[in-house]
């Protein structure tokens, strides 16, 4: 009688609100539509987007969260850049998170945090030391990110200083990094594939 009960409530369980999935060629107008509604037409005018633009994601770290349809409602991406340079003169390796965006129709569900959190760990498991991005530090806090770690770093471009956040994923990873963030991740070498990192 158990397992009967098992099964039926197996068959009868709810399919996850969400999944956070590897992003796909498939799913580039989907996600530009959701930025162009988050975040709105001026997106593409940001500091951050000067690093990205003309460059691919990082190796496996386009992420989206998909409704139990398989539609895209929600994306984060990470990118390659050098956070300046060390006291030594080395320039440091890191990754710039954004944009982080999610469907306005479905804020409130953890989506978010369910990208920032897979995000962070995907980028750990590959061996990256320090994530930066731009954003609201009251949100971002809460994976670790602070305003301390990018204090001598600049972005190409206006940017909040306040805004400016890190987090270490190797302790003192960071640690004397002072100058500009620049972009070092793959070129987009033709127009197909500049639809495809859109």
């Amino acid at each position: 009688m158990a397992a009967v009960l098992t099964s039926v409530r197996a068959f009868f369980a709810q399919a996850p609100a969400f999944v956070i999935d590897n992003e796909t060629p498939a799913d580039v107008v989907a996600r530009e539509n959701l930025l162009d509604l988050a975040m709105g037409a001026d997106r593409r005018t940001k500091s951050s987007e000067k690093i990205r633009r003309g460059r691919l994601p990082a190796e496996g770290l386009a992420l989206v969260a998909r409704d139990r349809d398989g539609h895209v409602i929600g994306t984060v991406r990470l990118w390659n850049i050098e956070a300046g340079v060390s006291r030594e003169g080395q320039a440091i390796q890191a990754l710039l998170l954004g944009p982080l965006a999610v469907d306005p129709a479905h804020e409130g569900k953890g989506i978010g945090a369910a990208l920032m959190r897979a995000g962070l760990l995907e980028a750990r498991k590959r061996g990256h030391g320090a994530v930066l991005l731009v954003g609201d530090a009251s949100y971002y806090e809460r994976f670790g990110f602070f305003a301390e770690k990018t204090q001598h770093l600049v972005m190409p471009g206006p940017f909040a200083r306040e805004r400016f956040l890190a987090t270490e994923l190797v302790a003192g990873w960071l640690e004397g990094a002072a100058g500009m963030v620049v972009a070092s991740g793959r070129a987009l070498s033709h127009p197909t594939e500049q639809r495809k990192a859109a």
